[in-house]
This record gives C-alpha cells, sequence and structure tokens, in this order.
C-alpha cells in the first residue's frame, strides 16, 4: 500500500523560560511528521532552529518538497541526498526508522544500539539569569549529578560562583553558546576549574575557535555550533575535545549515527543533545546515546507537558523509549 506523509506544527509552553546568550523563548515550537503505512504509523519530531535559518514554515515547505518521493517509497538513505541536514530531514527520517519499527516488530534498538539499551544520566539545564536566581534554581536541582549552566560573557564568574555554591556535589556543564571571546577564554577555562566543570560547550563564535588550538584546556572543550555535521568534524581535530551531536543538526539519526562514527575515529569525546522538545524528540537520541560520553536530553523536563506516551524520566535518568512512543 502507498504511504501518507502529514506534518504539523505544534507547540508546548515552557515551564518559566528558557534563557541563553541569544535571547529566550517560552514555548517549543516543533513539527511533527507521521508517515502511515499499512496500517502502522510511524512518528518523528523537529525543532525549527533560527540560529540556523529555520522557521516553521521552511521545515514544512521542506517537507513538502520530498512528500512525493516519501510516499512513493523513498528511503532513509535516499533521503540523505534528497534533503540537507537539519530539522525537516530529522522529522522524516525519525519518522522513517518508527515505521519500520512498527511494520516489522522489530525495535528499532536493535539496529542501533550495540548492547540492550539501559537508563542514561541526563544533564538538566539551568538557564542564563541573575545570580540569585540562578543559585535558586541550583538549590532546587541540587540533587541532580550533572547540570548545564547557561553563561553568556559579562557576569560568568558570579554565575559560577552561585550556582556551583548551591549545588555542592553537582558536576556541571558550562554552555555559553559562543557568548564568550578570544580576550576572556583564557581566563574563564582557568576557572571554571574551581567549580566541578566536566565540560565546557561552545565558548566561542562559529569561525572564531582557531584560537582553542593553543589555548590550554583544563576541562574539556565541546563543539555544538561548530559541529554541525559530519563534514565539519575534520576541521576540529586539534580545536575541540568533545563534540555535541544533535539530531536536528545532524539531519537525523541515520545521519547522527555517521556523524558519532567518524567523532569516534578521530579521537572525539560524544555529547548527545537536543533543541528544546518532547519525549518523540528525545526517544531516538535516548538510543544513540548508549555510546556517548556526554548526555543532554532533558528537554522534555523543562517544559509544562509533555507528549504522551512520554519517555520516563526518574531523577536524571531518562529510559529507552517504550515501542508506543517510538521505535
Amino acid at each position: 500500500m502507498p504511504r501518507t506523509l502529514v506534518a504539523t506544527p505544534e507547540r508546548f509552553p515552557i515551564a518559566g523560560a528558557f534563557v541563553i546568550s541569544r535571547g529566550a523563548k517560552t514555548e517549543a515550537c516543533v513539527v511533527h511528521a507521521r508517515i502511515s503505512q499499512d496500517g502502522a504509523a510511524g512518528h518523528g519530531e523537529c525543532v525549527p532552529y533560527a540560529r540556523y535559518g529555520e522557521t516553521e514554515e521552511s521545515v514544512l515547505a521542506q517537507i513538502e518538497e520530498v512528500r512525493p518521493a516519501i510516499e512513493n517509497g523513498m528511503d532513509r538513505y535516499e533521503l540523505l541526498d534528497a534533503l540537507p541536514a537539519g530539522a525537516a530531514r530529522n522529522a522524516i527520517d525519525c519518522a522513517l526508522w518508527d515505521l519500520e519499527a512498527k511494520r516489522s516488530g522489530r525495535g528499532a534498538h536493535l539496529d542501533i544500539c550495540t548492547m540492550p539499551p539501559v537508563p542514561v544520566t541526563t544533564a538538566f539545564t539551568i538557564s542564563m539569569n541573575d545570580t540569585a536566581t540562578m543559585a535558586d534554581h541550583a538549590r532546587v536541582a541540587a540533587h541532580r549529578p550533572l547540570i548545564k549552566v547557561k553563561v553568556g560573557g559579562d557576569g560568568d564568574h558570579a554565575r559560577l560562583h552561585a550556582v556551583a555554591g548551591a549545588a555542592t556535589t553537582s558536576r556541571f556543564i558550562i554552555d555559553a553558546n559562543e557568548a564568550w571571546s578570544p580576550d576572556n577564554i583564557s581566563e574563564y577555562l582557568l576557572s571554571a576549574l574551581q567549580y566541578r566543570v566536566a565540560l565546557v560547550e561552545q565558548p566561542l563564535p562559529v569561525g572564531h575557535d582557531e584560537i582553542l588550538r593553543s589555548v590550554p584546556h583544563p576541562v574539556p572543550v565541546c563543539a555544538d555550533e561548530s559541529a554541525h555535521t559530519i563534514d565539519d568534524l575534520d576541521k576540529l581535530v586539534g580545536l575541540y575535545d568533545v563534540i555535541n551531536i544533535k539530531l536536528d543538526k545532524a539531519g537525523g539519526l541515520t545521519a547522527a549515527r555517521m556523524m558519532m562514527e567518524r567523532a569516534h575515529e578521530l579521537g572525539f569525546g560524544v555529547m548527545v543533545g537536543c533543541m528544546v522538545g518532547t519525549s518523540l524528540a528525545m526517544a531516538p537520541a535516548v538510543l544513540l546515546a548508549q555510546n556517548a560520553d556526554f548526555v543532554d536530553l532533558d528537554g522534555p523536563l523543562l517544559l509544562k507537558r509533555d507528549r504522551q506516551p512520554a519517555l520516563r524520566y526518574a531523577g536524571s535518568l531518562v529510559s529507552p523509549p517504550d515501542a508506543e512512543l517510538w521505535g
């Protein structure tokens, strides 16, 4: 039987606001792709991201471009050539993975994971704010073993001091979202040593990170915006220690698996990260994260309400998805 593809924009309110160096958002704007065939339906979710020039409208337009080919049987590998890396390809790719699993009765984890999947520990994000508010949020999250702290340049020493003092047993990922500069990078990296920082993520703007080759890394440095796809990896050798792989950047689970394999070949550690989305967006990433050094899949924990059925979170442990949700 022929396939049908339906793509729908959806919104999920964020609990409070999600604030990074580039601005704030109060809702997660996602696109849900549903591919149906032979009585089965596969689902995928993506998050259009303005930093990469994406909008809901542009993502829906890209999906519409390949609708005839998808409905005529295009597979995941053909999709790699039909659409560029990004959110639209991610939604379709993940829906195709899910459809394959639903039609065959064979769990997607059997093709993704080298071992039976287990719960993984995710970071939990504290948005950028004034020091007192960030300390209050860190105090509430102090039971979590790994906390991601959004910072933004000026005032970051005080932010780190406040958060570390409020969550005294946690380790931290510091995410500057390109907000540091060549003038302060050495000072901030050295400062991170004082505060149980396990990783510093994307400290410098894309294209300005060559200085990382000559600056000491007292803590590992992770590429996020600088590592969009597999094609970016070779030029990052010697600059970064860890690569943040996100399905929305890579353009789906199929491409993300290839990117992870190449990152490991080049000697990088790997973080599996996310945009702010629902459990449907996180589900395939949880399976990819089985082989990651760092996991940052807390998107649903930041929402007022999640999609149902949802992933199971027990504190900072997130379990592999049930087949009813994905895969």
